[in-house]
């Protein structure tokens, strides 16, 4: 898949398939293999574009959530999507958050996964040490139900992420601003159908989160994948593509 990246200007992304177009949003950590599946599925039906978002490249004084939205609303710009649908998981979830309230007249659906926005458990509730690949991929672990998808692939690339000191510090400022930064306020102010696919074994944002989250969005549906963590396109990608597929033609039919 990272052959497949296309380079324009400050963008780097990838843009396959076509129809309505579903915007993939990554978290802090991995970004194009959590989504492999998904992509590949998704595709055969619809224009998947994935941004990879500036996480490490960002001033430093302006690595936070509002400067991710700021990014993704000039990509689409850049792009000329009129209105497309957001897929978020985890801090890229946050940024569809923000970015839905900005902007919602060019959103037609929102999806999101184990999103940051209301509370999260940042890195399973505790400081990488980063000299420690051992604790690394106890930690990477958290994210899943099953620990057998902590690969050694994963766990190398978180490990050699929060051993670069100048990502490490961009990271843990991206955590804060996300822990900073409470949607509850803006939420309830959505007017899109939002659909919610959660893991019920979800550690880092748990079910109580998803429950919140359908709470206060007005055009909620909340699904749950039992035996699934915090990333359920990547743990769970057949189930999770079950859920979002009729739901999501069923919705974008209606609009």
């Amino acid at each position: 898949m990272a052959q497949g990246l296309k380079e324009e200007g400050e963008f780097r992304y990838i843009d396959v398939g076509q129809g309505p177009v579903l915007v993939f949003l990554h978290g802090l950590f991995g970004a194009l293999s959590n989504f492999e599946e998904t992509i590949d599925h998704f595709a055969k039906r619809y224009r998947v574009v994935m941004p990879i978002l500036p996480l490490y490249t960002l001033p430093m004084l302006n690595t936070n959530v509002n400067a991710l939205a700021d990014f993704l609303r000039r990509f689409l710009v850049h792009k000329g999507f009129p209105s497309v649908s957001l897929l978020g998981n985890s801090l890229g979830g946050h940024v569809a958050l923000v970015y839905c309230s900005r902007h919602a007249s060019t959103v037609d659906a929102l999806i999101l996964t184990g999103s940051s926005g209301l509370y999260e458990n940042a890195f399973g509730g505790g400081f990488p040490r980063r000299e420690d690949k051992e604790f690394i991929r106890k930690k990477v672990a958290v994210t899943f139900y099953d620990p057998r998808h902590a690969t050694d692939a994963l766990v190398d690339e978180c490990y050699e992420t929060v051993n670069d000191k100048a990502k490490l510090i961009r990271i843990l400022s991206l955590a804060k601003s996300a822990i900073r930064h409470n949607m509850a306020a803006e939420i309830p102010k959505l007017r899109m159908p939002v659909c919610l696919i959660w893991g019920r074994q979800d550690t880092i944002t748990p079910p109580d989160v998803a429950e919140e989250f359908h709470k206060l969005i007005p055009h909620s549906e909340l699904f749950w994948i039992d035996e699934c963590g915090h990333a359920a396109m990547m743990e769970q990608p057949a189930a999770f593509n079950a859920i979002l597929d009729p739901w999501l033609a069923k919705t974008l039919a209606k609009a």
